[in-house]
């Protein structure tokens, strides 16, 4: 699948794409290089990297970003949840790709070695635009650096925020990041499911822009987390904070069909701030327990208050403390809602509640569970307690049993849309509701 506005491909001795040029011209290769010098004793080294402490409640785990400040006029364009994957191999090379929703320049990346029992050494970080399948656009692959370097090593439980990459990227594109790592080992970090190919290799191929070495797929990131950018002013984000269903599972797989991806093509054609989309879903993830990664509790700070230019939380769990029959009630649900809408309220976010949608069929769902689901969807369209609310539940749930996902919408399990109901869900959120300064002002 190409990428959408790639601008001009061209070969050597012509203009390249849109995102490789500046104000004065294209950069000279030389030129890019000259800046980067190697940082093999990065950690060690008293000022050469500013770590930036994002502070942690008893309900959050701790997490520190190091590298060059965020950029206060930045703001997230992609983003995936971290989570702890199996034991990660030395000398690998991950080529990853990810699809951009708002527009703009300076793009920085975040690579994440928040499950990591030990440091990982990032040795080559490539960015560039995706033409076929592991293959790229002629001309496009860039360096990243951190802190002017090419290398950057990563503590356990922190991340590594990239220096920004001169250029504009175009929104709507198949951007790929190419990383390696010469000395990875134990728990690597990153997002399993992510219905998108990726690949892999041995050794360091990042700077090739041919797929001949790339000839392994993966259905998962590693170690990148979060994609962003510097858009015209006044552009903000939001984040998706969900489960499997935001996640994107029964969507089709390379077609970015999960409910944020449509979203965020609703969002390029309107005239509101909000444009750019992060989707921070995890499989069986649940507000109050771990299990499909961190609770929504523990990783709100990590994987959404400290994204940049994040306007609006649309908060979208639950069904998975339902159905898990470990007590949960009502009320424990919604103090879990209620802990979330005031720490984003505290950092100066909107949120804009989902109600939780039917799943009648699905072999965990009982009489019981559905007595909670009610009370909490009541307590969602009627407390007062959200910015905004979207009734995912009315939109999803069949005419003649409201408990049961409409057959149109069902992905085959009676729980998960497909890619209709992804698109249904989409269209039912009140794009005004996701742009709420006035109420919130420090967001």
């Amino acid at each position: 699948m190409s990428p959408d506005n790639l601008g001009e491909t061209t070969g050597a001795g012509r203009r390249g794409p849109r995102w490789l040029r500046h104000a004065e011209g294209p950069r000279p290769v030389r030129a890019r290089s000259a800046r980067a010098g190697r940082l093999g004793a990065l950690l060690l080294l008293a000022g050469a990297i500013q770590a930036t402490p994002v502070h942690a409640t008893d309900d959050q785990t701790p997490f520190t970003v190091v590298g060059a400040p965020a950029d206060r006029r930045g703001v997230v364009t992609w983003g995936a949840s971290a989570d702890r994957m199996d034991d990660a191999a030395a000398d690998r090379g991950y080529r990853l790709v990810v699809h951009t929703s708002t527009a703009g320049s300076d793009l920085r990346i975040r690579l994440s070695n928040a499950f990591g029992d030990r440091p990982v050494t990032f040795d080559s970080v490539y960015a560039g635009l995706r033409q076929e399948g592991a293959r790229l656009v002629p001309g496009s692959n860039r360096r990243m650096t951190f802190g002017g370097a090419r290398s950057v090593t990563v503590p356990a439980g922190a991340a590594a925020l990239s220096d920004p990459l001169p250029g504009q990227l175009p929104a709507a594109t198949d951007l790929v990041v190419s990383i390696h790592s010469p000395d990875a080992a134990g728990p690597a970090t990153g997002h399993w499911m992510a219905m998108q190919t990726s690949y892999t290799t041995e050794g360091d191929h990042t700077a090739e822009e041919s797929a001949a070495n790339w000839t392994q797929t993966t259905g998962s990131w590693f170690y990148l987390d979060a994609v962003s950018v510097r858009p015209t002013a006044g552009t903000a984000a939001v984040v998706a904070l969900g489960d499997s269903i935001t996640d994107g599972w029964q969507s089709t797989t390379d077609l970015d069909r999960r409910w944020p991806d449509y979203l965020a093509r609703r969002l390029r054609s309107f005239g509101g701030h909000v444009k750019g989309v992060a989707n921070e879903g995890i499989s069986g993830n649940q507000v109050l327990a771990d299990g499909g990664g961190q609770s929504a509790l523990k990783r709100l700070q990590r994987d959404v208050l400290s994204q940049p230019g994040v306007r609006t939380v649309f908060l979208f769990e639950g069904v998975n403390d339902i159905k898990a029959h470990t007590g949960v009630t009502a009320q424990d649900l919604i103090a879990g809602y209620r802990e979330i809408v005031e720490r984003a309220h505290a950092a100066g976010k909107c949120v804009v509640g989902a109600t939780v949608a039917p799943y009648k069929g699905w072999p965990e769902w009982d009489p019981a569970g559905e007595k909670v689901r009610g009370a909490v969807n009541q307590f969602i369209r009627g407390s007062g307690e959200f910015d905004g609310v979207t009734d995912f539940d009315h939109v999803l749930r069949s005419p003649y049993d409201p408990e049961r996902i409409r057959p149109v919408f069902d992905g085959g399990d009676h729980l998960h849309p497909n890619d209709k109901g992804m698109q249904a869900m989409a269209d039912a959120v009140d794009l005004t509701s996701l742009d709420c300064a006035a109420r919130h002002p420090g967001g």
